[in-house]
């Protein structure tokens, strides 16, 4: 329901190659590690998003969407459901073209304000299974 075939397809291949990755840490024992390098084999531009502004996958980090000084395609969404609405609004703000709320991260006032705004919205799913299955 929030992640069809083609709206995947149109963000993993049209909406562009820079990926703000929010919750994206040095820690490797997260998803979001695993996940941003995926990405960066898929040819992505990864984007650290994190208050601690970390260095990761040799991507400088900001502590948030707006720190970031260079636009943004894509924001993938690494927060808990309470706290991802919020983020999907700062993606509209800084005119990012869709965002991504990964596996069990889920908002669905967030996902009818983000598609009213314009923005392409694929939500608990994650980027790093589907990109693979593009062919």
């Amino acid at each position: 329901m929030y992640g069809d075939a083609a709206t995947i397809r149109k963000i993993l291949t049209d909406r562009g190659d820079t990926w703000a990755i929010v919750g994206l840490s040095g820690n490797q024992g997260r998803a979001a590690y695993r996940v941003a390098a995926v990405l960066q084999r898929f040819g992505k531009r990864i984007v650290p998003v994190h208050p601690k502004a970390e260095t990761v996958h040799g991507e400088q980090g900001y502590p948030s969407l707006d720190a970031i000084p260079f636009p943004v395609d894509v924001v993938d969404v690494f927060v808990n459901s309470d706290l991802a609405g919020p983020v999907a609004d700062q993606a509209a703000a800084i005119g990012a073209k869709a965002v991504w709320f990964q596996l069990d991260v889920v908002d669905e006032g967030a996902y009818e304000r983000t598609r009213a705004a314009g923005l392409d919205m694929v939500m608990d799913r994650c980027p790093a299974i589907e990109i693979p299955l593009l062919g």
